[in-house]
């Protein structure tokens, strides 16, 4: 098997040497250079490119979006962000994303042998999935509409009107700015959005204000016990699990801290699974770009209910694991771009 080519970009000797022991004892990833800034990871590249950059933010001569913007303006290559300062400014993190990282993880804050176990598994994940993405796409997602700034929300006709629908997207790595896209094309009188984002809890608040911006739609990060109606969209929490409860004709949101459902908390499984349980709406379930498979399994279960049941396209996607798991096991019964998709839900929430 082909080790992955990691280079290691951080001002800090003391970082490059931690990261670059743990490329070295992996049996899937080769060290292949380290540099202190920006400038002399250019000068390695030139002479030999890396399947994957992980990059700090804070550095002398270049901070590192800018490094990020250059790298994915020129020459396009992976990148894990891996910063101290992504978690105290959520903002700095999502546009890490929106420019095109893979993954965003903070520096370790080593307290003992387990934290420092369950971050180096963290490290080796997040560069198997940057390894996985394809950066052409990363181009051409740019060029679909986003950012639609300070969006008027017109008041609904029906406050709280409730729906006969439901729509549900899971999504993880390569997805941030898809759902962005996708929200920022819908209009009002779309059904409601309950969403699981792959992302950590520092984060997702920050990413749920960022998506309410740029739509027309009321998009915020879900607490318990919130009454789903059209206008309106879910995200999860960062580690709680976004679930749907049923009393009478309502569905709510209800949050669960409980283990890990198919590695992820939140889970789109766990989302998926809970709205099995709702018999008289009809509902839509839409797995985005990610790595690995979670989503699938649940969505098939939706499936035989009558859901209806998508999976982004392979040419659509920045990295195609958790939509191709789910066409190829017969889960998601059609396989569409971003635009196509966009027009499925309108159809849907229009009928």
């Amino acid at each position: 098997m082909k080790k992955i080519k990691v280079l290691v970009v951080d001002d800090s000797a003391l970082v490059r040497q931690s990261l670059s022991s743990i490329i070295e004892q992996s049996d899937d990833m080769e060290l292949l250079a380290t540099a202190a800034d920006p400038y002399f990871a250019v000068a390695k590249m030139k002479k030999h490119k890396p399947d994957v950059i992980t990059l700090d933010i804070q550095m002398p001569k270049m901070d590192g979006l800018t490094f990020l913007k250059k790298i994915m303006a020129q020459h396009p290559v992976p990148v894990v962000i891996i910063s101290s300062i992504a978690k105290k400014d959520s903002d700095i993190a999502l546009e890490a994303y929106r420019l095109g990282a893979s993954e965003v993880i903070e520096k370790p804050k080593i307290t003992d042998k387990k934290s420092l176990e369950d971050w180096q598994i963290k490290f080796k994940e997040s560069i198997l999935t940057a390894s996985k993405t394809r950066v052409s796409k990363i181009r051409s997602l740019a060029k679909l509409p986003y950012e639609k700034k300070e969006i008027s929300k017109p008041a609904l006709t029906q406050p709280n009107q409730i729906s006969n629908k439901l729509i549900l997207m899971g999504s993880s790595a390569g997805g941030t700015e898809v759902i962005n896209t996708i929200l920022s094309n819908l209009p009002i009188s779309t059904a409601p959005i309950a969403i699981v984002q792959h992302m950590p809890e520092v984060f997702t608040k920050s990413y749920a204000e960022r998506l309410n911006r740029n739509s027309g739609l009321i998009v915020k990060e879900a607490v318990s016990d919130e009454l789903l109606s059209d206008g309106k969209a879910f995200i999860a929490p960062g580690n709680l699990h976004l679930t749907l409860k049923k009393k009478g004709t309502k569905v709510y949101t209800e949050l669960d801290d409980g283990d890990k459902v198919n590695r992820h908390k939140p889970s789109v499984d766990a989302l998926f699974d809970s709205a099995c349980t709702i018999n008289d709406k009809k509902i839509m379930a839409i797995i985005l770009s990610g790595m690995g498979n979670d989503g699938s399994q649940a969505m098939m279960r939706l499936k035989k209910k009558g859901a209806i049941t998508i999976a982004q396209s392979e040419d659509s996607c920045i990295i195609y694991g958790m939509p191709k798991e789910a066409y190829n096991s017969g889960a998601a019964t059609f396989s569409l771009s971003i635009n196509e998709i966009i027009q499925k839900i309108i159809e849907f929430s229009g009928k």
